[in-house]
């Protein structure tokens, strides 16, 4: 009898999984780069205590599941604790902003508020290393993870653009205020027109959700907000066209600026 092919989700490769609490406390003390961790939400160890405020410390995010779910991820005894290894080496805001400023260039980012579609956010980070921006700032959770698919759809962007993660895009933005960004918000219902806007300084461009667009709290915390002129009846572009546009327009600005 021909036996039938497993067509149901793969299980991640063993190289990018730390599987059992040793290899992921030992991870962690380290400092090498873990994109989460999730734990038998069940589970009850000793060691939940030290690991919490390891992961804690370092900004990776922890996530209680079922222990079929980390059955699914490996057959090792996962001892009710998996880690994701993680291809980006995230650094913090500040050293994000610092390390601008210390290679000589005026700071300019992509924050990203909400983006769920892989392919987006790669082609986001894409255009974005393209077009000169200086890092790309994502939150913990409400956006596409920044693993290989996302690395394939940026054509490797991922990996040579800076990216820091934030545990909240408010307080993100409130602290690019305290550093003298212009935070400018993509929106459809924006009265500003890009072709009409003019920055100086450090900017952060904010890119919302595909289907709601920018969180309320972007939409109050943004100093600008900025609409694509469109001559079509189509009521909005998809984000990562959008960011190319915007992105594209800001740097002929930039250029033009320094050609003055």
């Amino acid at each position: 009898m021909k036996s039938t092919p497993y067509t149901g989700p793969k299980r991640p490769k063993e190289k990018s999984l730390l599987i059992g609490w040793h290899p992921v406390i030992e991870a962690l003390s380290a400092g090498q780069a873990i994109d989460r961790i999730l734990i038998n939400r069940e589970g009850r160890d000793e060691r939940a205590a030290e690991l919490l405020a390891l992961a804690k410390s370092a900004h990776i995010p922890i996530l209680r599941v079922p222990k079929a779910k980390l059955d699914k991820l490996t057959l090792k005894n996962h001892q009710g604790i998996v880690g994701y290894t993680s291809p980006i080496d995230y650094q913090p805001l500040d050293e994000l902003i610092a390390g601008a400023w210390e290679a000589g260039l005026t700071p300019h980012f992509v924050v990203v508020d909400g983006v769920t579609d892989v392919r987006n956010i790669g082609a986001i980070a894409r255009s974005a290393e393209c077009f000169g921006m200086t890092g790309l700032v994502v939150p913990f959770t409400g956006v596409a993870p920044l693993r290989e698919d996302a690395i394939k759809s940026s054509s490797g962007a991922l990996l040579r653009l800076p990216v820091a993660r934030v545990d909240s895009i408010d307080n993100c933005l409130a602290e690019l205020h305290k550093n003298g960004f212009n935070t400018i918000g993509l929106s459809e219902k924006a009265e500003t027109d890009l072709n009409g806007f003019d920055s100086q300084g450090p900017t952060a461009w904010v890119l919302g959700d595909e289907g709601i667009g920018l969180s309320e709290g972007s939409l109050r915390l943004c100093q600008t907000l900025l609409r694509i002129p469109m001559t079509g009846n189509t009521g909005s572009l998809n984000v990562s066209v959008a960011a190319g546009i915007a992105l594209h327009h800001h740097m002929t600005k930039i250029a033009s600026q320094m050609g003055d």
